[in-house]
């Protein structure tokens, strides 16, 4: 059985090294044609058109929109639901609502861009004149959704985490309940909420097909949340589509902003975990 555990363990591990092989293999073949400094300071993308750009900021820019956006939302959002599930909502209150944050979890992500789409999309164009069909606006709304249930659960555990006699001290020197929980609780779960809005971020600048379906495909380097932008998650669905020859400056472009992709969600992670293990070392 521990054989068979550890065989498990050695084909991930070698999967994962085997993507990022093929990721950093396929990004060098990419600069020898293309210059790095042409790729991180043109602002013009157009490998997939007949005048050909490279410049990876308006990817990078529609990313970071879009994901900050969502963050806006869902950070506050998330940290007060955790807030109110942890510290003053009843057990049978509680029991509802944890597995209803679970559902939106496991909503697919296609469910969520039509839902963008066809809803959140009219909605704004109603109360904002100007926005367009697609937007960076909408696809934000509707990844804090998303990410909503990850925020909350990982701050709720932060804040649990937190001692109890530290409560009770603060009760005992007259505190009230939301002074306990400003003063004392949340401080005390600082590290593990931090560590939860990174990884937050990091699923939402990642995400796919929300993006793909309500901001569009306009590769433009704006910080307008009213026009279309394109990410690079998108710019790979769109790029995977096409009828793209391998071997060619158009099928490596796949993997060079794979792996801008990949660096990205790893810093992040990377950051969290060690947000979360300086949270360990201060509470042990």
């Amino acid at each position: 059985m521990l054989g068979v555990l550890a065989l498990c363990a050695g084909i991930s591990a070698l999967a994962t090294i085997g993507i990022v092989l093929v990721l950093f293999s396929e990004t060098i073949r990419f600069f020898m044609q293309v210059s790095v400094l042409e790729f991180l300071t043109q602002t013009v993308w157009t490998p997939l058109f007949r005048e050909k750009h490279f410049g990876i900021l308006p990817l990078l820019s529609g990313s970071l929109l879009v994901a900050v956006g969502a963050g806006l939302v869902a950070l506050p959002w998330g940290l007060l639901t955790a807030v109110y599930l942890s510290e003053y909502a009843g057990k049978r209150l509680r029991a509802v609502l944890r597995p209803l944050l679970g559902v939106l979890g496991g909503i697919p992500t296609v469910v969520y861009g039509y839902f963008a789409l066809t809803f959140v999309t009219p909605f704004l164009q109603r109360i904002i004149p100007g926005v367009g069909a697609f937007n960076a606006a909408s696809a934000s709304v509707v990844l804090a959704v998303m990410i909503l249930p990850t925020v909350t659960t990982l701050s709720e555990d932060a804040i649990r985490s937190v001692p109890q006699s530290l409560r009770e001290a603060a009760y005992g020197l007259g505190a009230t309940p939301m002074e306990v929980t400003i003063r004392v609780v949340l401080p005390g779960g600082a590290s593990g909420i931090v560590a939860s809005y990174l990884l937050g971020l990091s699923r939402a600048f990642g995400e796919t097909m929300v993006v793909a379906m309500a901001a569009g495909n306009s590769p433009r380097l704006t910080l307008n949340p009213l026009e279309s932008i394109q990410t690079l998650s998108a710019y790979i669905l769109q790029a995977a589509q096409g009828n793209i020859a391998p071997e060619t400056l158009d099928y490596r472009t796949l993997f060079v902003v794979g792996m801008m992709l990949f660096l990205i969600t790893l810093a992040m992670n990377l950051a969290s975990r060690w947000v979360l293990s300086r949270s360990r070392e201060a509470n042990p």
